[in-house]
């Protein structure tokens, strides 16, 4: 890289226009209430990476948000705080920024709707130019940051003291001894600060890699560097992967930094280190990043990605409503989602959590933001689950903003000309909504004499499956809801009927009929009747949702349902937590569909598989997992006091059957969160690999309280790759975090 005392613009950036606008920066006015909007100045950073703002009162600057925090940026009045505090003549001028986590929306309006494209489309670009840099670029941009916030007087230099702490900010506790060493060692023009070439020097020695030392040095056998044939026993032998001459030639060619290696085909140590940090060198195997799974399965033989209570920002009792919330599940690859209706006013359907003080937003509001970010990350169908509360006048406004905002996109008829017998497939209704919900017709109607539609004398399906507890509720409901035909006929696929039991559903049901189980119930029959249950969701669509008493909104533990072939098991998105890891972990694969298809044993009425048992069958494929924790790079300081550094340690957890559920870890690192080495071995039995994951958490350790979560990344065990691989890691919102990340080595073997 160029001097290492400046910050290098975004790859690919350089004299980019739109880049250029937001280093210039501009007024915006900010938006609160409809009494508070304020001019604020905002600008990029010469990091590229940080937007500050001014106020016009104290001519202050102040850091208000990184880029990487940004999820989307909404161009026009979309937000519910935009929508509520400016006039539809400003529509043009208004955009808000979405930001990952719990973290408020910021709206803002420009001075034309010229400017506020500008906004829209240069803040666009560079979130997307940042999504797209590799890791060691991440790494160099994050460590200059580190190092420009060391450099307290700006003039590019550093003084002993701004190194010790750029230390401190990077995770890496040194004695003064060290940084005594490690200054004078850089500072060769002994003018007691470092500048130029020698805060290069000072980044390389910094940046240095033992085990990658290692690891390189015994493959490189052609004059001190890895020629092609050296390249390609690595992968064979190291890696386990089937490759040939012309792969290790691809690899020389995209990620050797080196020109004149290059030319004589050569991989240098930085080029093999740019390797190990792109997709081949990760520990997820790059063919599972996209869509890879037969689609053209019926709906019910895949896990689907579900939330619960999606509207919710925070708890079930008094936290916020917001339509944001559908947007930030969507975001994440979320394909079913709740919409709990009730009556609102001026006839307007609204949407909160009934009988509680949390807030209230329109049925319409949601529709729309549901259709803006439906198929942003999944082209595959998105399900729309309503607890109906409402009138059946408001049933109809409900059935008519649905017809009128999603139009062609909604289902409202079964596909083909005669009556289905099993679910279309996902890859069949790519784009396309269905309404989960109560119908007054068996759907054959759709082909035959239309049948009275009457009172089906229905509770709505969460009261249904509670009514033996929750009586007191049914009171307040006062009578039995009545159904809209307009709305009714909106259920296709997914029609909300009482479980009665297996043989029942066997006997009396139709394909398209599904029951939604309270976790309790379900974990009861996952546990007891585990084989009955898969038999039932090989023919069904099973829904399964968090009990009420989960008033925090905390999450269970979504494994044993998966592990009864359950497709909809959902969770409260919101919430940051191991099962929301483990969720995600489950849904990265396939394109990040939201869709993933069961094991066969799973898809197959015949089947005897029991995770519970564990008998003999397809599904018994024992593995052993031969895991090497060798280092971790970067972690990210969880107590930002100045003095606090990661006491780093890692476990390793097995998710899926019973019989593979497994936990280990290493010893702690004291005081290193920047390169900490471990070389801890592990070993795991894994019995049923289509239904394991495996999760990899650092934590700082804590001798008086727990410890502290660091960062995650979980992974389908049959989506591992073998041999030396990076782990990237994710923070608690499942966002990546920038440079951190772990290495390991991995063999799996026929047990």
């Amino acid at each position: 890289m160029a001097n290492k005392s400046h910050l290098p613009l975004p790859y690919g950036m350089e004299g980019d226009t739109d880049l250029q606008f937001l280093l210039v920066g501009g007024d915006l006015l900010k938006v609160r209430s409809s009494s508070w909007k304020k001019t604020r100045f905002y600008k990029l950073q010469e990091d590229c990476q940080t937007m500050w703002h001014e106020s016009k009162k104290t001519f202050k600057f102040n850091q208000t948000f990184s880029i990487k925090d940004i999820s989307v940026v909404r161009a026009g009045r979309q937000s519910e705080g935009l929508r509520k505090n400016t006039e539809e003549p400003v529509e043009g001028r208004c955009f808000s920024i979405i930001f990952k986590g719990r973290r408020k929306n910021l709206d803002l309006m420009a001075s034309s709707e010229e400017e506020a494209k500008q906004w829209v489309t240069s803040l666009e670009k560079i979130m997307s130019n940042m999504e797209n840099l590799n890791s060691q670029q991440k790494t160099e941009h994050w460590i200059f940051n580190c190092l420009r916030k060391a450099d307290k007087n700006r003039d590019n230099k550093l003084s002993l003291k701004e190194l010790k702490d750029f230390l401190h900010q990077i995770n890496i506790e040194v004695d003064d001894q060290y940084a005594e060493k490690l200054f004078q060692e850089c500072d060769q023009s002994k003018c007691g600060h470092l500048a130029g070439d020698e805060i290069e020097h000072f980044y390389s020695l910094l940046t240095h890699r033992q085990e990658i030392d290692t690891i390189y040095g015994e493959y490189a056998k052609t004059t001190g560097f890895m020629s092609a044939e050296n390249l390609l026993e690595f992968l064979i032998k190291e890696q386990r992967e089937e490759a040939t001459l012309a792969d290790a030639h691809r690899l020389i060619n995209k990620y050797e930094l080196d020109d004149k290696a290059k030319e004589k085909q050569l991989m240098t140590q930085d080029g093999f280190l740019m390797y190990l940090h792109m997709p081949e060198g990760l520990v997820l195997n790059p063919t599972h990043k996209a869509v890879h799974q037969d689609m053209s399965q019926p709906l019910n033989h895949y896990f689907i990605s579900s939330s619960h209570n999606t509207y919710l920002m925070e708890d079930q009792l008094k936290g916020p409503s917001s339509t944001e919330a559908y947007a930030r599940a969507l975001i994440k690859g979320c394909r079913c989602v709740e919409l709990d209706c009730w009556d609102g006013s001026d006839g307007e359907p609204v949407i909160y959590h009934g009988y509680t003080l949390t807030s209230k937003i329109l049925f319409k509001d949601t529709i729309k933001a549901i259709k803006e970010y439906a198929f942003k990350t999944s082209d595959y169908p998105v399900i729309l689950s309503l607890e109906n509360h409402c009138s059946v006048e408001q049933q109809r406004v409900m059935a008519q903003h649905m017809s009128s905002i999603l139009g062609s996109a909604l289902l409202t008829s079964p596909l083909g000309d005669q009556m289905p017998t099993d679910f279309p497939s996902p890859e069949e209704l790519k784009g396309r909504f269905l309404v989960k919900g109560k119908r007054l017709t068996k759907l054959e109607a759709c082909f035959g004499p239309e049948e009275t539609a009457g009172d089906d004398g229905s509770l709505t399906e969460e009261e249904e499956d509670d009514k033996e507890e929750e009586e007191e509720e049914k009171k307040k409901e006062g009578k039995k809801l009545k159904l809209a035909k307009e709305l009714s006929d909106m259920v296709i696929y997914c029609k909300s009927v009482h479980f009665n039991g297996f043989q029942d559903a066997k006997d009396n049901l139709g394909f398209y009929e599904m029951s939604s189980f309270k976790e309790r119930k379900a974990m009861a029959l996952a546990e007891e009747s585990a084989n009955s249950y898969i038999h039932h969701n090989v023919d069904k669509l099973s829904r399964i949702y968090p009990a009420g008493t989960r008033t925090d909104s905390s999450n269970y533990n979504p494994v044993p349902l998966w592990n009864a072939g359950c497709q909809i098991v959902s969770l409260n998105f919101q919430t940051s937590c191991n099962d929301m890891d483990v969720n995600q972990g489950r849904f990265l694969t396939n394109g990040k569909t939201g869709y993933v298809l069961k094991p066969a044993y799973m898809r197959d009425l015949g089947s005897e598989f029991d995770p519970i048992t564990l008998t003999a069958g397809p599904w018994l494929q024992h593995k052993t997992l031969h895991l090497m924790i060798v280092s971790a790079q970067q972690l990210p300081k969880v107590n930002q006091k100045k003095t606090s550094i990661v006491d780093a340690l890692v476990k390793v957890e097995i998710h899926g059957v019973p019989a593979d559920t497994a936990d280990k870890e290493t010893p702690y690192i004291e005081n290193n969160g920047f390169n900490p080495m471990w070389n801890e071995n592990f070993k795991f039995d894994v019995y049923v690999p289509e239904l394991a994951l495996v999760r990899f958490v650092v934590e700082d350790h804590d001798s008086v309280t727990d410890n502290d979560f660091v960062g995650q990344f979980t992974v389908p065990f049959t989506s591992l790759q073998m041999g030396y691989r990076h782990v990237p890691l994710l923070n608690k919102e499942g966002d990546p975090l920038p440079s951190a990340g772990l290495f390991v080595h991995i063999m799996i073997m026929d047990a």
